[in-house]
């Protein structure tokens, strides 16, 4: 009962998934939950896929159905770490860019940084004609396994924030391998088995160096860099699995 109100927390915290009013919830050791609730987000995502398709919709607008639908069921959380996380890079004082992801207000660089974020998602999903299910289900959830991997490796940038819980009550190695070994899991869904050690070695690559990139330029982590983590590895992910899936699939 403790480990399903400690999932149903990370639902809450992370989605928009409309959810009866449950008391006595565990938000402590969320983060663990990360890759599965990306696993989840995907499948749902890949119901809507499949529901458009079977009423024809064409599929320039199935592919921004499913954008606005990926952006509504994670309420825009980790796109606005997108945002921040740009418009602090942007800022050529070190000294200064934490000041700068503080700030409530979205400068041009966040802007860019997220329309990037989307129109990379938009075109891999136009040129994907097989395993979209399964694509974005395992974009999803090595997104969020990079966000994991992040917490555990770096440090933490400030003493309070709203990522800064994580860190905090994250258990290693468990709650690290807990994620990797579902998403392993789920890539053996691939038919081929170059596909399956492709979609492992691309998304975990991904989500390190993602992961990485931030910690390089910031010198750790924040809640918002969490976010942009997520996004770009999915984003990433769908645009170089789409590829790998054009020159490797039947």
């Amino acid at each position: 009962m403790l480990l399903i109100k400690s999932f149903l927390a990370s639902l809450i915290f992370y989605t928009t998934i409309p959810l009866p009013y449950i008391t006595n919830l565990d938000f402590n050791r969320i983060a663990r939950w990360c890759p599965i609730v990306g696993i989840l987000i995907g499948i749902i995502l890949s119901i809507i896929d499949q529901l458009t398709l079977l009423i024809q919709v064409p599929i320039l607008l199935r592919n921004t159905l499913l954008i606005l639908s990926w952006v509504g069921i994670t309420g825009g959380l980790h796109l606005d770490g997108v945002m921040d996380t740009a418009d602090g890079l942007a800022v050529t004082n070190p000294q200064k860019r934490l000041t700068v992801m503080q700030d409530s207000v979205t400068g041009a660089f966040g802007v860019m940084a997220a329309i990037l974020v989307l129109w990379l998602k938009w075109s891999a999903l136009a040129e994907l004609s097989q395993y979209r299910g399964l694509s974005l289900i395992l974009a999803a959830g090595w997104g969020r396994w990079g966000q994991v991997v992040a917490i555990a490796a770096y440090p933490y940038l400030k003493p309070t924030g709203k990522g800064a819980f994580h860190k905090i009550y994250l258990k290693l190695p468990q709650d690290v391998f807990l994620g990797l070994i579902v998403l392993i899991g789920v890539s053996f869904s691939f038919q081929k088995e170059i596909l399956i050690i492709l979609s492992i070695v691309t998304g975990s690559a991904i989500a390190l160096l993602t992961g990485g990139y931030f910690y390089r330029r910031l010198g750790g982590q924040t809640g918002d860099t969490y976010g942009a983590i997520v996004e770009w590895t999915e984003g990433i992910f769908l645009g170089i699995f789409t590829i790998i899936l054009a020159n490797f699939s039947d």
